[in-house]
């Protein structure tokens, strides 16, 4: 019997707040970033302690777009982060980022953690001694933060044709190079396999399906069911901690989607019709690397 003990669970988590203009686009791309476990789109630093959107529309508020953004500083540094925040970003423009305009529109660094101030200090510094040009990318500690309504949360998830200012294809992709262009698909850009098609769906070895992004463990073969769906089914994950879910309103449902909690790699989605009404953990394969028992054991 695999030990759960045995594989890695979650390190320490930071949290970070990014303020860059309309927030769909900046969580969508802060989002993918490997490392970056959980985002969440809101209203911060402002006066009114009930913000909506439309409130903070009026530009009376004093709040800001922001991103809330949970991540595994073992995996992804502050600085990555923040350098992949200049990127989609025009750090010199006030209350200004493409086409919108506003104060909510500022931009901003806020830090939760003493720790961090001297991280995103420093970046900035760095960033004003290259440029002669005034950086006006607010940074302070975050005073309150206000999660948005739900239907701004994943925005760009549910409306794949939605406005967004952000190019998400500035993303750096060299640490994926590795994936095949199908693999990349899924796990980045949250697309699905065609049923009955690939590599996992009829196979049953004994071993452990890894995520195929960062190698960690996410499955067993031991928890490995025949659903009939067409893509590989699993009663359940190696462990909680190694996943991670989200409601997805993708294509006029409502589903829960399951992520990686390290690598954030998209997998697949979870329902509840297995046998008696239990867990189905339906994953893409391409999501995936099936490593074999004996081999598995043999590097423990």
């Amino acid at each position: 019997m695999i030990n759960d003990k045995l594989f890695n669970m979650f390190e320490k988590q930071q949290v970070i707040y990014l303020a860059g203009g309309c927030f769909w686009g900046v969580e969508a791309f802060i989002s993918r970033l490997k490392g970056v476990n959980h985002t969440e789109v809101g209203y911060a630093n402002g006066r009114d302690l009930a913000p909506t959107y439309e409130k903070v529309c009026s530009g009376k508020t004093g709040h800001a777009e922001t991103v809330k953004a949970t991540y595994n500083p073992k995996i992804i540094t502050l600085e990555s982060i923040l350098e992949n925040f200049f990127r989609i970003i025009d750090p010199y423009s006030r209350n200004r980022q493409g086409a919108d305009v506003g104060t909510q529109y500022r931009t901003g660094i806020y830090w939760q953690e003493d720790s961090q101030m001297k991280d995103v200090l420093r970046f900035l510094s760095t960033k004003q001694k290259l440029s002669a040009r005034r950086i006006v990318v607010e940074a302070h500690a975050i005073s309150s933060f206000y999660p948005a309504e739900e239907y701004h949360q994943k925005y760009l998830e549910k409306n794949p044709q939605g406005y967004c200012h952000v190019d998400l294809n500035l993303i750096d992709d060299k640490e994926f190079d590795h994936l095949s262009q199908e693999e990349y698909e899924i796990t980045q850009l949250s697309l699905t396999e065609p049923p009955f098609a690939n590599k996992y769906d009829d196979f049953f070895e004994d071993g452990v399906y890894v995520d195929v992004v960062d190698g960690e463990v996410l499955f067993s073969s031991e928890d490995k069911f025949d659903s009939g769906c067409g893509w590989p089914a699993f009663s359940k994950p190696i462990s909680e901690d190694v996943i991670k879910k989200h409601r997805d309103f993708s294509h006029g449902t409502t589903r829960i989607e399951v992520r990686s909690a390290k690598a954030n790699s998209h997998l697949g989605h979870l329902f509840h019709d297995g046998p008696g009404g239990s867990p189905r953990y339906c994953i893409n394969s391409a999501a995936l690397k099936f490593i074999p028992k004996e081999e598995f054991e043999k590097d423990k």
